[in-house]
């Protein structure tokens, strides 16, 4: 996944840090996603998501509200209001590089910020949340117990995740001051809500809230055992692939047509856990699945096995040839499913003239319908011409080569 290092100037004029994570094959539209109050660009949630829509052909622009992380200004001087004004800022910068947003992501403040801010951004067509509050004042209870200074004083140093912020009375007063529901009601956009039951920080009322105050289309999803930060890898991996779904729906994601070379396009693999074997397997914009090792061999036994991909192969394709054949004869062939066990096998069993061991795939078909034993067997016979069969009983040839940095 290809990663951008970039500013752009933010709505008081200061340069904001941020990544542009890109795919690696065709752009087929691009996502902007607003963080958590006081975190960063670089949480688990939002690396995550990013890699996982980067790969479906969906470019993620994810950056630091003003004063965070590595974006230069004062965040004592950021409101609510000031938040959506970066928003804005960013979905102008993606514009002015022809690829305005068309799906906005947030998490938490940044989930009520970009329900917020979708009224300012024509170009976007879907909005997901996460764990985000139905009232943007939700923030204050963080350091309710300094709020009579601020508003005393005008300001207070709180201690937030156990780094110390300056928090104004300009930004209690814009928060609280703040409505959310009628921008709710007016999204005029596809709407996905994410929310954790055990969330502890936003509880699941605000989900509830923002639910209820939405226009169809609308979905609501719940991140069993998830905190509020997402920051369990499966946690994050589940609501990454639940956007990834939904917003196929909602987005147009056709790729253009695939080099002649390879008529079916290419099938990208990329680590998703780098301390394990997980791997992300995309084909296109909207087929995604993933292969791990058995927890026996180490992996954490998320997806099948790479043999167990090349049998689903092999028995996907002898079901799709039978029906094929059985469709052109008009045969009452009503269901056929197939079965396939991998081995390894001492060469000699096939051929005596060598003792190596060679893979070996047990097939067993299983045919339903009123049909004669004759058709059974052509059916049995034209399973070995199965384009997939063919391939794994000829020799193939892989060609390698490594890509440029």
């Amino acid at each position: 996944m290809p990663t951008e290092h970039i500013t752009f100037t933010g709505h008081t004029g200061d340069p904001l840090s941020a990544r542009l994570d890109l795919p690696k094959g065709p752009l087929l539209t691009t996502a902007l996603f607003a963080h958590c109050f006081t975190c960063s660009k670089d949480s688990l949630a939002s690396r995550r998501i990013a890699a996982r829509l980067s790969r479906m052909g969906i470019a993620v622009l994810r950056f630091d509200f003003t004063g965070l992380g590595h974006s230069e200004g004062e965040f004592a001087n950021t409101t609510f209001s000031s938040n959506i004004a970066d928003l804005r800022a960013a979905a102008r910068y993606l514009e002015g590089r022809g690829m305005a947003p068309s799906l906005l992501i947030g998490h938490s403040f940044g989930g009520a910020a970009v329900l917020r801010a979708a009224a300012d951004i024509p170009s976007a067509k879907a909005v997901a949340t996460i764990n985000a509050p139905f009232d943007p004042d939700h923030v204050t209870r963080n350091f309710s117990g300094a709020l009579s200074e601020i508003d005393t004083k005008g300001e207070a140093k709180v201690s937030l995740g156990g780094r110390p912020f300056t928090i104004r009375k300009d930004f209690v007063e814009d928060v609280a001051a703040a409505n959310l529901a009628p921008a709710i009601a007016s999204l005029h956009r596809a709407l996905l809500v994410l929310h954790a039951p055990l969330d502890d920080v936003v509880g699941l009322d605000n989900a509830s809230r923002i639910f209820a105050a939405a226009k169809h289309p609308k979905s609501f999803v719940t991140l069993d055992k998830a905190d509020h930060l997402i920051s369990r890898p499966e946690d994050a991996e589940y609501t990454a692939e639940v956007i990834a779904a939904w917003a196929g729906r909602y987005l147009d994601l056709r790729p253009p047509a695939p080099a002649p070379a390879t008529p079916e396009g290419v099938v990208q693999v990329s680590e998703a856990d780098p301390d394990g074997f997980l791997q992300d397997v995309n084909a296109g914009p909207f087929h995604h699945a993933l292969a791990d090792e058995p927890l026996t061999y180490g992996g954490t036994n998320k997806g099948m096995s790479p043999y167990g991909f090349l049998a689903a192969g092999l028995g996907a394709c002898t079901s799709m040839t039978i029906r094929m054949y059985a469709r052109r004869k008009g045969w009452p062939l009503d269901h056929v499913s197939v079965e396939i066990s991998h081995n390894k096998v001492h060469a000699q069993d096939a051929d005596a003239r060598t003792s190596d061991k060679i893979d070996s795939f047990r097939r067993v078909i299983h045919l339903s319908g009123d049909l004669t034993e004759d058709q059974r067997q052509s059916l049995l016979h034209i399973a070995d011409k199965c384009p997939v069969h063919q391939t794994l009983e000829r020799s193939s040839q892989v060609t390698t080569t490594l890509a440029e940095n």
